[in-house]
């Protein structure tokens, strides 16, 4: 169902360029992961511009999941910040809703690397308006 839901939407678009995966999705979390490779800098460390995607396109997942049927959500600030590296792998993202209202809808976002360690941690605030 998730995937008939999402999938769709996400074809040809940066989610499906980056290889983003959404494994869970609710209003309340919504859960999904990167590959490293391919989303890398010049130093082979994961760019902090691909975090920045990957916590958006949960961000905003979980709103549009908020937002409801005939609504959409656009992100309209995010915040970032870089705690480590990652070289290899896939990173995990959970996105945490922390306000939803009519208007707007707040999620936190902890992405980690393949041994649970926190690589970014984000906030983003999406506007919802009508379709």
């Amino acid at each position: 169902m998730l995937e008939e839901e999402l999938g769709a939407s996400y074809r040809n678009t940066l989610v499906e360029r980056m290889g983003i995966e959404i494994t869970e999705a609710t209003p309340e979390r919504v859960v999904g992961r990167m590959p490293v490779e391919g989303n890398t800098q010049p130093y082979g460390l994961l760019h902090g511009g691909a975090s920045c995607v990957l916590a958006e396109t949960l961000g905003t997942t979980g709103a549009v999941f908020h937002a409801g049927p005939g609504r959409i959500a656009v992100g309209i600030e995010i915040s970032a910040t870089h705690h480590r590296s990652a070289t290899s792998g896939y990173v995990t993202g959970v996105a945490t809703r922390v306000h939803g209202g009519r208007t707007l809808a707040t999620y936190n976002i902890e992405i980690t690397d393949e041994e649970g360690r926190l690589v970014c941690s984000s906030r983003l605030t999406c506007m919802l308006r009508d379709r």
